[in-house]
C-alpha cells in the first residue's frame, strides 16, 4: 500500500475504535446522546471501504 493509504487506514481505525469505546450501550444505539457518535462511526467505516476501494483502483491502473 502506498503511504497515503496506510496513513488514512490507521486514521479511520482509530476514528472506528474511539466511536465504538465512546457509544453508550446501555441506552442504545440509536439514542439522541449516542447518535452524533453513531454517525461518526459510519463515515469512518465508509472512509475504510474507500480507502480499500482506492487502493484498488491504484493497483488495477498501474498493471501493464
Amino acid at each position: 500500500m502506498q503511504l497515503y493509504y496506510k496513513i488514512f487506514l490507521i486514521l479511520f481505525a482509530i476514528f472506528i475504535a474511539f466511536n465504538l469505546y465512546a457509544v453508550d450501550w446501555r441506552i442504545g444505539l440509536m439514542n439522541e446522546e449516542n447518535l452524533k457518535y453513531v454517525f461518526s462511526l459510519s463515515a469512518g467505516i465508509v472512509g475504510l471501504l474507500l480507502v480499500f476501494v482506492l487502493h484498488t483502483w491504484s493497483k488495477l491502473k498501474s498493471r501493464p
